[in-house]
């Protein structure tokens, strides 16, 4: 509980806002504080006292002019070089004298508690998530099918929709996944007791322009209301916002009040309405728009 860290004159946090940046290589102060897990004015207060330090500066993105990043100086590079090697120190003298079995059991109870936490911070980000669910990325066998089951569950008992619908979700989804590697795309899935409970991806072709599309977002039944939605959500946000989409587009129903909630509280706003029956059956379909974040 020292007011310093590391061997250094900085606090705690300053100290973890400079290894983060590092680590980051380039950071806004949004990721910043989502990272450290602080206020937006707080933040803003510890940037601008770690710029005056001379330990960071602030320029426009060099991929995106609307976007302020964080890097550090060449001061800022040579403090969190002495950062790591305090705390590289530290814990060499620690295990040091421990056998190698030791050495091993504290690093697989680290790697244990490292995933715990992780989950644990989602939770708490989200007002709390079902225990056991976690969220992954990527492919794995059977996705797919079972992407497709969810919304037919779902989507049959809401809407009625039937094998036309399931027809195209199951084609688009195929599509998608064959050129999932593309880094302009996405997936993200939640797995509970090695079973798939929710899906969210980011289609980062389809439209152009440098829009994004969300696409495939469903929760599993008894999961909905526990957070893995919010959970699934913020993961494809971070992604999109890393990647400097000016826009992300989604496509939805009326009468689905949960999910436009959530869409709202996140910056999405109805930009379009209108009736169609392309999948099956007659809906009013929503279209909503989140802009780059300024």
């Amino acid at each position: 509980m020292n007011r310093t860290l590391a061997g250094t004159d900085l606090s705690a946090s300053a100290v973890h806002a400079i290894v983060e940046i590092g680590a980051a290589g380039r950071l806004s102060s949004k990721d910043l504080s989502e990272k450290l897990l602080l206020e937006k004015s707080t933040v803003s207060r510890l940037v601008r006292s770690l710029i005056e330090r001379g330990e960071v500066r602030e320029s426009r993105s060099p991929s995106d002019a609307r976007r302020k990043e964080l890097d550090l100086t060449r001061q800022g590079r040579r403090t969190l070089a002495a950062i790591t090697s305090f705390a590289e120190g530290r814990v060499e003298a620690a295990v040091a004298p421990l056998e190698a079995t030791v050495r091993r059991e504290i690093l697989n109870g680290l790697v244990s508690y490292s995933a715990a936490l992780r989950h644990g911070r989602i939770c708490h980000e989200f007002d709390g998530c079902n225990p056991g669910v976690n969220i992954k990325e990527g492919y794995v066998p059977g996705i797919v099918a079972r992407i497709v089951e969810m919304h037919m569950a779902y989507y049959t008992a809401t809407v009625g929709f039937g094998v036309a619908f399931e027809a195209r979700v199951a084609g688009d989804l195929a599509e998608f996944i064959r050129r999932r590697e593309n880094s302009r795309n996405g997936l993200w899935y939640a797995e509970r007791n090695g079973r798939i409970v929710g899906s969210v991806a980011i289609d980062g072709e389809d439209l152009g322009e440098g829009r994004a599309h969300l696409r495939w977002f469903i929760v599993d039944d008894g999961l909905r209301g526990a957070g893995v939605g919010r959970a699934l959500l913020r993961q494809a946000l971070r992604f999109c916002d890393d990647q400097a989409f000016s826009e992300i587009h989604l496509w939805t129903f009326q009468g689905l009040d949960a999910a436009r909630r959530l869409y709202e509280k996140n910056g999405f706003r109805l930009t379009e309405e209108y009736h169609g029956d392309q999948w099956g059956s007659e809906v009013l379909e929503q279209k909503f728009v989140r802009p780059f974040p300024s």
